[in-house]
């Protein structure tokens, strides 16, 4: 990561200059400890780094200091916010929705609060969604339940026409601040990141991602006794991970059950000396059973010759590495006449509509309610991010430039090998 090129400034509508309502008391003083906006996070946690750059009077990178500012850039009394949750489903949606609607209305005595339907979807007329109306009443046990109750779409849609429609209610990534910015409009757009997948780059936790892990735990217990069970015994488990395999490996850590575990940054054979299928026939010789966790995205290499597709998105439509380990094992097994019992468990849809775990709800009560302190002050083009244990103001662009991947040289992938006792599988 080259920190020097790293460009975190945010954006601002203008100056705030309204003093905030945030938690005065009765005789008008103030009952909590404002951020300013000098408090910043340094990026680079490395001492001989930063003494080098102390040296050389270079500016340490940081991050802006999330949370609630003494002045901020909207009247309450006249500000409409919208909130739209886009894309898959994650735990901690409604917890995202219930702490900034709650934020807004008891923080900052905002009352025109709504939802917008469907994704992106909503802002567009012709689809037919009604906006939701966001009142504390309609908010206030959502967090029980899992997906969200906006609900969700994919899809390219008309940016200008969504700009169109927040224009016309006179309300509040990346692409729609700057056709809000072309225009000169004052419409801040302030994000929480979603991703169970936990790959967002220059952010170090998303939410979701420890009710994911929490509840793959569970999935390889059950493989695991299924394994167990039988003579030559092997629990198949297909986790989320399309391009980044922290899931997988954080699980396999949680639940040392596992032998193998196979993620999208790191190559592997299934033929061959070295390959899987050799390993595992040496496992099921030796203890009788074995435990298999792969990411969605692992194996890719195995489908290249079959054309790609796309989802409404525009994401390439992964194939299916857990049913093509799963025939690939039964053939090579058939074909050494050995007799296996083989199980195949993928819990992803069931992971990621699930209510978030009592971990997941705290982090999305901070994120949720750092995000409302944001865009009061004005903020935009931005997300609220988590960085040195610390929630920061991430730019929205600096976002898009990269994928955060798990290193096949750090810490969690060797912790992961040491755990499962795999070799490399591979034969070169």
């Amino acid at each position: 990561m080259n920190i020097d090129s790293i460009m975190t400034e945010i954006s601002t509508l203008g100056e705030a200059k309204i003093p905030t309502p945030v938690q005065k008391k009765s005789d008008g003083t103030e009952d909590i400890s404002f951020v300013s906006d000098l408090s910043r996070v340094i990026i680079e946690v490395d001492g001989s780094r930063i003494s080098q750059m102390l040296k050389k009077s270079q500016p340490l990178p940081s991050f802006e200091l999330a949370g609630p500012r003494k002045h901020i850039f909207f009247d309450p009394s006249k500000l409409k916010c919208a909130l739209v949750t886009c894309g898959g489903l994650c735990p901690g949606l409604n917890d995202i929705i219930r702490s900034i609607v709650l934020e807004l209305h008891y923080g900052y005595g905002v009352s025109n609060i709504f939802g917008i339907r469907y994704g992106l979807q909503g802002f567009i007329a012709s689809y037919g969604h009604n906006l939701i109306d966001l009142t504390c009443e309609f908010v206030v046990n959502i967090h029980d339940r899992g997906g969200t109750v906006l609900g969700s779409s994919r899809g390219p849609q008309d940016i200008d026409d969504i700009v169109d429609s927040l224009e016309r209610m006179n309300t509040a990534a990346s692409r729609i601040t700057d056709k809000i910015a072309d225009r000169g409009l004052k419409i801040g757009v302030v994000g929480v990141p979603k991703t169970i997948d936990n790959d967002i780059y220059m952010v170090s936790r998303s939410f979701g991602f420890d009710t994911a892990v929490d509840v793959a735990t569970s999935a390889i217990v059950s493989a695991s006794n299924e394994a167990e069970g039988y003579p030559n015994g092997i629990g198949l488990i297909k986790l989320m991970g399309r391009h980044s395999g922290f899931i997988a490996a954080t699980a396999v850590l949680a639940q040392q059950d596992v032998n193998f575990v196979l993620i999208p940054e790191v190559d592997f054979d299934l033929e061959g000396p070295n390959g899987l299928l050799n390993a595992l026939e040496k496992r099921l010789a030796e203890r009788k059973h074995a435990v298999i966790v792969a990411a969605e995205g692992a194996g890719q290499k195995y489908f290249e010759s079959e054309k790609n597709e796309r989802d409404a998105s525009g994401n390439i439509k992964l194939k299916d590495i857990g049913i093509y380990l799963k025939e690939a094992i039964i053939t090579y097994f058939v074909g050494k006449c050995v007799d296996i019992s083989i199980k195949y468990i993928d819990p992803s849809y069931m992971i990621r509509s699930l209510p978030a775990n009592a971990n997941d709800r705290v982090f999305c009560n901070f994120l949720g309610r750092n995000s409302v302190h944001a865009g009061m002050s004005g903020r935009t083009g931005m997300l609220i991010g988590h960085w040195n244990n610390q929630f920061v103001h991430v730019p929205m662009k600096l976002i898009a430039e990269k994928r955060k991947k798990v290193n096949p040289r750090g810490s969690l992938w060797r912790s992961a090998l040491e755990a499962t006792g795999q070799s490399s599988l591979k034969n070169d």
